[in-house]
């Protein structure tokens, strides 16, 4: 059926009329503007609608995030019921088993309800926030009807045309504080509200200074008399008070569950190495001091993935296993390399990794020898086909061409290929251009681009 609507100043009928014949039906509802509306249907029907009315209540849905996601974890909100919010405004961070992403605002309005506590699982198509609004413009959303609320009754938070720019940490922390942001002014460049212009906010509203704590008064111990005795204290068993609970697998953890399952049934071929590492090590402490300068923390990775290619790095983080990649590793320059490796490291220990950072590698490399491991046994990530993992870095003796000992630095690699695939002849070949990168670091001024 299709919806017609008639609209005059001081009164608002809706019909319903059918397609074939024409024939117009009794009216749905009938509301007068500033009154609370008259109406034949269930007060808490939904209706399809693309008109502006006042007091509507949107149900916005959790969209689409892609790569067949169906659903996510709630991990951050960022609002609460009764907040004023306007379009691009954070509403909360969710948590796939590939990525964290933050949900913004399409409306401006008023929160009315959330869907959702922490923790809870939030599915694509199902409603994550109530938005009561008045600014619906052809689009077609699910709508809540309410009856009409005079402005004496309800007042709501004057919205200015200009975004205020700030990361969600520092939302929620204003948030947490009762703060508005069109209140601070924001020190970061374009005006962008800084985690500092919220505590500095704070200092000049209260200006509260905690009282010192007083003095814990020293109290003698009462003398002891030589004719009491001293009681044998009685051991008793110990008694375990807590509950076992059951965690549920989530976001990552899901995702390795899946990903490990499929890489059961992969044919894995093992292949071990040890590198000497001894020429490596000396060309990246001269290196060091002139990445700093450059603001780039300079580790042996960046070496070891321009050795490769488009390459994938296994992360231990609070969330779980995660393996974010390096993009067209071999058009990179090692610092270019590293630069990526510090906003992947940096992004990954606050869980803010992206679909793209985390899809399209090719190769995984497991810097196992972080903890402390010297050899592994690494599982290959479909639909990868093939894994490296590297230990640790020790200094051994071992002996150059004429015999003598010297002090090595010796890192062993151990790796993994599917043999559906790669034969081990291949694997060795690779492992063995691979090490003579690493062993004679100029090598990769002549070969590599």
């Amino acid at each position: 059926m299709a919806v017609g609507e008639m609209l005059c100043s001081t009164i608002c009928v809706r019909y319903f009329q059918t397609g074939g014949n024409g024939r117009v039906l009794k009216p749905k509802y009938v509301c007068f503007f500033g009154y609370p509306s008259f109406k034949y249907s269930h007060p808490h029907q939904l209706l399809k609608t693309a008109a502006a009315l006042q007091g509507q209540i949107v149900q916005f849905k959790l969209s689409d995030i892609g790569e067949g996601i169906r659903e996510v974890t709630v991990k951050e909100w960022y609002v609460k019921e009764g907040d004023t919010v306007s379009q691009f405004d954070s509403i909360c961070e969710v948590q796939s088993d590939k990525a964290s992403v933050t949900i913004t605002s399409r409306y401006d309005g008023i929160i009315k309800k959330l869907y959702y506590n922490l923790d809870d699982t939030a599915y694509v198509g199902k409603p994550l926030v109530d938005i009561e609004t008045e600014a619906l413009k052809d689009s077609e959303e699910d709508v809540v009807e309410t009856p009409a609320v005079s402005h004496d009754e309800h007042t709501h938070q004057e919205i200015k045309g200009q975004k205020t720019l700030a990361t969600p940490a520092v939302r929620r922390l204003a948030m947490e504080n009762n703060i508005k942001l069109s209140e601070v002014v924001g020190s970061g460049k374009d005006g962008r509200i800084l985690k500092e212009d919220i505590l500095n906010y704070l200092e000049k509203q209260t200006g509260a200074i905690l009282p010192p704590s007083p003095k814990a008064e020293i109290v003698p111990p009462p003398p002891k008399s030589k004719d009491r005795t001293i009681p044998i204290p009685m051991s008793k068993p110990p008694v375990f008070t807590g509950k076992d609970r059951t965690e549920p697998v989530k976001g990552f953890h899901k995702a390795m569950v899946k990903s490990m399952s499929a890489a059961l049934k992969i044919p894995h071929f093992g292949y071990c190495d040890e590198v000497d590492l001894t020429e490596l090590v000396k060309l990246r402490e001269e290196l060091k001091p002139i990445a700093f300068a450059r603001g780039i923390k300079l580790t042996f990775m960046p070496f070891f993935l321009k050795a490769s290619h488009n390459i994938g790095i296994a992360m231990d983080t609070e969330q779980g296993l995660i393996v974010p990649n390096v993009k067209n590793v071999q058009i990179c320059s090692v610092f270019e390399i590293a630069a990526e490796l510090n906003r992947l490291q940096n992004l990954g220990s606050s869980g803010q990794l992206s679909t793209s950072d985390l899809t399209g590698g090719t190769f995984t490399l497991s810097n196992i020898g972080s903890i402390g491991g010297t050899y592994a046994k690494p599982v290959i990530l479909p639909p990868e086909v093939a894994i490296g993992a590297l230990g640790v870095i020790k200094a051994l003796p071992r002996f150059n061409e004429k015999g003598d000992v010297y002090k090595a630095q010796i890192m062993n690699v151990s790796w993994s290929a599917d043999h559906r695939i790669i034969d081990g002849a291949t694997v060795s070949r690779f492992s063995n251009l691979w090490k003579s990168y690493l062993e004679n670091p100029a090598f990769m001024l002549l070969d590599l681009k």
